[in-house]
């Protein structure tokens, strides 16, 4: 489990990423590397704010990681801002009115009920996740997405 100081040291890694890679001078340092070496799944959302309203702006990561949590986060908040094709790519000057939100995920756990009017029994909102499977497409929904 993330600590919220944790949490706010991943959300600071996450912008002074983007911050590199959009041309600004920052240094990116980890304060607890040994923390942040786990491998665990990893999603950076990007929430722009312009006058008092919020709307997403870039949300990319990874369901499951073979990278260590801190160059996920580093990736993942790269790929939000510059690779998500809803939308066009984050400009330097637009950061200042941009909100970063990471999100570490646990191992993923199948679900199994013997009818689908059994799935909201095994589910809190707010704290888990879902991934959906169905023929040939999966989705993601994070914790947050309400349903």
């Amino acid at each position: 489990m993330i600590s919220n100081i944790e949490g706010e040291q991943l959300v600071k890694l996450a912008r002074k990423a983007v911050q590199k890679y959009l041309g600004e001078s920052v240094d990116i340092n980890i304060d607890s590397p040994e923390r942040f070496s786990q491998k665990a799944g990893v999603f950076v959302t990007l929430i722009s704010v312009r006058s008092k309203e919020e709307q997403l702006r870039g949300c990319i990561g990874f369901p499951v990681s073979e990278k260590k949590l801190y160059q996920s986060v580093i990736e993942a908040a790269i790929a939000a801002a510059t690779q998500d094709p809803r939308f066009n790519p984050v400009e330097k000057g637009e950061l200042a009115n941009i909100i970063f939100e990471v999100s570490v995920l646990t191992p993923p756990e199948e679900i199994r009920v013997q009818s689908p009017h059994e799935f909201p029994n095994h589910i809190k909102l707010g704290r888990d996740g879902l991934i959906l499977k169905w023929k040939y497409g999966t989705g993601l929904l994070l914790p947050q997405v309400p349903i």
